[in-house]
Order: structure tokens, then C-alpha cells, then sequence
């Protein structure tokens, strides 16, 4: 049965979307069989996975208005082994449209069971707060990747979340776990991004993923051209990093690696 992993911190800019992308594009490559649910009404994972947002019939949007099945959302990114349910800015009218829907929090965890064992891998995308969106992913996920820029206020965003996880645990779905916390934007020439690396892993009782995500003119440029980073630019150090992630990602929690 495939991992279902939520990316998400409230807090924007972290390199949220980038870490979905790539982290994606990444295990697929490995040849993990991965599914991206794109959550975010900016619908910027399914356009930097190669997938025009505006032109498609079916989105997240219209499945969790039961208007479409997740059969019908699924298509097929510039990436083997990598599929999509696209987002597009319909999306952000969602939340309104909701109001009164019974079990509302629930509705991507129902449609997600169906086509859970068709992937070994299925990552969902959320947006930079805390809405039905962001629980409709939480009560689906079984695990939380936590994107965390090494800059001054890191670790401010990361208790409010930190909050809300436990929140969702106690009241929705009482399996959901932290997978780990990836730093992201590492500036080696700052002493900043190393005082943030240590001060996260000195305050925070959590699986801290050994790989850390450097800041890459690559890595911004690649969403642009509507492909990952292992396809615009193989040989980089963003691409080289979220492989080593993507491993990492693979073989957690065994103790020989």
C-alpha cells in the first residue's frame, strides 16, 4: 500500500512547492510509482510538473465537489512513473463552497482509498495555511514532510504547525505522524543557514532528514519551464540533493540505512 506524505508549513516561501515537485519527480525517477495531489489554488506543482492548470476538465476542485471522480483528475505529468491531480485557482472558491458539506475534512481521504495501491508513493501539495484544504490533506496523509527555510523566523512558523498537526491527530485522524523536517534554501557562505540547521535540531524532538536542500539558481529557474529539477538540469546540486532526499524518503525507518 502506497505512503501518502502531506508537504506543508503554514508558513510561505519555504520551498514547499519545490520540495513536491522535485522530492516527486525524484522517486519516480528511482522507480517508485508516484501520484501528486496539488492541493494549492496557485496550482503551481501541477504547471511545474509540466501539466497546463488552466485547460484541464477535472481538478481537485471539482472532485471535492463530487463532481468528478479521481479517476477522471488523473494525468500524466513530463515524468515516467509520475501522475497528477491537477490545481488551478477554482480551487481557492472551495473552502466557501464546503460550508454545511458533511464530513468535509474527509473527502480526498475517501476518494484517495480507492487508488491507494496503485502507487508506492502519493505526495499532496498544501497551501500556506491552515483551511479545509490543508485538513482535507492531513486527514488523507500518513505521515508530514515539513519544509523549513534556513533563515531568522524558521523555527516560528514550525511550532503554530507543529500545533496544528497534533490538533488534527487528536480530532480526525489519529495516525498521522511527523515523517521529518527537511531544510531547505541553504546558503553555505551564511553563517545564518547554519545557526537555523543547529537551533532547529537543538529545539526539535523529530526525524530531521540528513539531506539539506541548497539555494539553487537551477532549482528556481526549473518550475519556469514547467519541468523538475531532474529533468531541466540532471547534473545540479538541486537535482543531486532531492535524490538524495527522495532515497532517504525511500528507506525510512530502517535501521541499516
Amino acid at each position: 500500500m502506497g505512503r501518502t506524505i502531506v508537504i506543508a508549513n503554514q508558513k510561505g516561501g519555504v520551498g514547499k512547492t519545490t520540495t513536491a515537485i522535485n522530492l516527486s519527480a525524484s522517486l519516480a525517477e528511482l522507480g517508485q510509482k508516484v501520484l501528486v495531489v496539488d492541493m494549492d489554488p496557485q496550482g503551481n506543482t501541477t504547471s511545474g510538473l509540466g501539466v497546463e492548470k488552466d485547460e484541464k476538465e477535472y481538478t481537485v476542485y471539482e472532485l471535492l465537489l463530487g463532481e468528478c471522480s479521481i479517476e477522471d483528475c488523473l494525468t500524466e505529468s513530463v515524468c515516467e512513473n509520475l501522475t497528477v491531480v491537477p490545481s488551478n485557482i477554482n480551487l481557492s472558491a472551495a473552502e466557501i463552497e464546503l460550508i454545511g458539506t458533511e464530513d468535509k475534512e474527509f473527502i480526498l481521504r475517501d476518494a484517495v482509498s480507492s487508488i491507494k495501491n496503485n502507487y508506492d508513493f502519493i505526495l499532496i501539495d498544501c497551501p500556506p495555511s491552515l483551511n479545509v484544504l490543508t485538513i482535507n490533506a492531513m486527514c488523507t496523509a500518513d505521515t508530514v514532510l515539513v519544509p523549513i527555510q534556513c533563515e531568522y523566523y524558521a523555527l516560528e512558523g514550525l511550532s503554530q504547525l507543529m500545533h496544528t498537526i497534533e490538533l488534527v491527530r487528536e480530532r480526525l485522524n489519529p495516525n498521522l505522524e511527523i515523517e521529518g523536517v527537511v531544510f531547505t534554501m541553504y546558503d553555505a557562505r551564511t553563517n545564518l543557514s547554519l545557526e537555523v540547521v543547529e537551533n532547529v535540531k537543538s529545539n526539535l524532538n523529530q526525524n530531521i532528514y540528513k539531506t539539506i536542500i541548497p539555494r539553487n539558481v537551477r532549482l528556481a529557474e526549473a518550475p519556469s519551464y514547467g519541468l523538475p529539477i531532474t529533468k531541466y538540469d540532471a547534473r545540479s546540486s538541486g537535482a543531486e540533493s532531492y535524490r538524495l532526499l527522495a532515497e532517504e524518503v525511500i528507506h525510512r525507518g530502517e535501521e541499516e540505512w
